[in-house]
């Protein structure tokens, strides 16, 4: 006996849902996957395992952050697209308020004895989580020689070489595609989400519910689309050139984080060096520790771990307005929450612009996809330039005056707990932070 239909899903209910979410979502990409699984393939059954899993293939092979836009997808396929606008903009949206205010703190309280007490702690959990992320990654990645070789010759390229991230990137996407054609399976992307399966009634959209008729590929539609997403972004690097001219913070910023919009391939760990290669070295908008208090900051709040951009954004603007012309300028609070809006903003447009202009055509045929070989090449090198970034902060927080100075025992003995709680006895990330705060305050008063 055929299954019956379940009736819509109201939009004010899906909104509700996604406002939820926006608050819960801790745990990185692979946790708020997770999540939204639970919630939506196997209590709420809005979606079927099959076309969950569907979505979520498409979302991984594109660049920027996979959870948000896995969200956007069944937001569009359920309301169209304001649903999926309200569903990726309610998952980004609280934590890009959590930063800014607790960017703000960190900026103007963050001389005070028990806040740097607390980051002091703080910094060598980061390196552990980093370290961490690089194993994870690597341990579903490298399966295979080439695999291990692509990872290896990233990490020398980019800590010998100082080579740019999009090259490194680049190249290991042509040797995976060549690996791929030579030797199948040698480079094929590894680590998918495995999701268990769900049983029960029938969902919202089921395995066999047809493609409603918003989400049919059209090439009208792909014009419109593209073409929307294409002026929204020029209408904002326009203005804020008119307003600023190209070389002001904002309009630098705006046009650094588009590129990092679409060089987002592997995940939030893959475009941190690559914020790191500009946003400190290049631009100088912030320095190393800062990013790394920044780092700690977006793995404690809810969202995407790509929204320490907002921190980014908000440091480097609140920064540049320390000089000769603060007094005629606007207040750096104001400046700070005007680059956090900007670096959040042209990060997440291209992901919305990536799920309403192929997403349908991804709908339209229910196939494996076959694009795998070029995402294992880039996974694999994503290895490496993690790593290399474990290092660079390690550097930092180990040796905070250089190898000149002395070597920081206390912030050691934290990062090798931090490292064992979550190696050995697989803490959560929030804990771990949480007890190596209280560690580095201990520190702070009694050496």
């Amino acid at each position: 006996m055929p299954a019956i239909a379940r009736a819509p899903i109201s939009f004010a209910e899906a909104l509700r849902f996604w406002l939820k979410l926006g608050f819960i979502s801790f745990g990185g990409p692979t946790g708020q996957i997770a999540i939204m699984h639970q919630e939506l393939v196997e209590r709420r059954r809005w979606i079927s395992e099959k076309r969950f899993l569907h979505a979520l293939n498409y979302c991984m092979l594109l660049p920027g952050p996979e959870a948000t836009q896995l969200a956007t997808y069944i937001g569009w396929m359920m309301h169209r697209t304001w649903g999926g606008i309200v569903a990726g903009g309610l998952f980004v949206l609280p934590s890009v308020f959590i930063l800014i205010l607790l960017s703000w703190i960190y900026l103007a309280y963050g001389g005070a004895w028990i806040v740097s007490g607390l980051f002091y702690g703080i910094k060598p959990a980061v390196v552990a989580i980093v370290l961490a992320a690089a194993h994870r990654i690597g341990s579903r990645a490298l399966k295979h020689p080439l695999q291990w070789t692509i990872a290896a010759a990233a990490f020398v390229a980019i800590f010998a070489f100082d080579a740019p991230f999009p090259a490194i990137i680049a190249t290991a996407a042509v040797i995976g595609y060549a690996g791929g054609r030579v030797a199948p399976g040698a480079t094929s992307a590894a680590g998918r989400h495995e999701a268990a399966k769900a049983h029960g009634a029938p969902a919202v959209i089921d395995d066999h519910t047809p493609t409603p008729p918003h989400a049919r590929f059209s090439w009208v539609k792909l014009v419109l689309y593209s073409g929307g997403g294409l002026g929204l972004w020029g209408i904002s690097v326009g203005a804020l050139w008119l307003l600023f001219g190209w070389q002001h913070t904002l309009t630098q910023m705006a046009w650094f984080f588009s590129k990092a919009a679409v060089l987002t391939f592997g995940g939030a760990y893959a475009v941190l060096p690559y914020v790191f290669q500009g946003a400190v070295e290049h631009y100088q908008w912030l320095t190393a520790p800062q990013m790394i208090d920044g780092l700690a900051l977006g793995e404690t709040t809810p969202g995407p771990l790509i929204m320490v951009v907002a921190f980014v954004g908000f440091v480097g603007s609140w920064q540049s307005l320390l000089g000769p012309d603060i007094a005629t300028g606007p207040a750096p609070a104001v400046a700070g929450i005007a680059g956090a809006l900007v670096a959040t903003w042209f990060t997440f447009l291209p992901s919305f612009v990536f799920i309403f202009v192929g997403a349908p055509f991804i709908e339209s045929t229910h196939g494996d996809l076959r694009f795998t070989a070029p995402l294992g090449g880039i996974t694999s090198a994503v290895v490496g330039v993690v790593l290399n970034l474990a290092l660079f902060f390690a550097y930092h927080v180990l040796w905070p005056k250089g190898f000149s100075g002395a070597f920081d025992w206390p912030s050691a003995v934290i990062g090798v707990a931090a490292l064992v709680a979550l190696f050995r006895y697989k803490a959560g990330i929030i804990p771990v932070i949480a007890a190596c705060a209280v560690l580095g305050l201990a520190a702070q008063i009694l050496l």
